[in-house]
């Protein structure tokens, strides 16, 4: 019996990316990554802190990703901070490049994940958020926790 052709596994998700921008839209890009890097991927080694995506000469790349080395790997392991790349067609980054300039967006990551054995990135357009958008969202996310709360107390009663 074989797999489904879709088996999507989150290995991590960038929480502060929703907290400090506004998501306008996502992309799924592949990475370029070496043998140790994937290794360290899949037992979930890895860290979102300050990374971005820049278009450098016509390619995407992914900065300040934290992929730990791999500990079984001996002298051949990896740059923990390396640049690595990311995979899309021209046309994709042509359309990003665009945004990020013209707009003064930014590209997030917002997630890894394998699909289909592959190591994938939700890369995100975002637009940086003031300090009144994230008391606003935290404003809302507790009255909508406290309903929630009214809720449930409503229901066991």
């Amino acid at each position: 019996m074989s797999a489904p052709m879709d088996t999507v596994k989150i290995i991590a998700k960038n929480r502060k990316s929703r907290y400090n921008y506004h998501i306008l839209s996502t992309h799924e890009t592949g990475i370029a990554l070496r043998g140790t890097e994937v290794k360290s991927v899949r037992e979930n080694r890895l860290n979102f802190l300050d990374s971005y995506a820049r278009i450098k000469d016509g390619e995407l790349w992914l900065i300040g990703l934290h992929i730990s080395p791999y500990e079984k790997a001996s002298v051949f392991n990896h740059d923990p901070l390396r640049p690595r790349k990311l995979l899309m067609h021209s046309r994709e980054i042509e359309r990003l490049r665009k945004d990020a300039e013209e707009k003064g967006l930014t590209l997030v990551p917002v997630s890894i994940y394998l699909k289909n054995g592959r190591v994938k990135v939700e890369l995100a357009v975002a637009k940086g958020k003031h300090l009144y958008d994230k008391r606003a969202d935290k404003a809302t996310r507790d009255a909508q926790r406290e309903v929630a709360r009214a809720m449930k107390k409503d229901v066991r009663a």
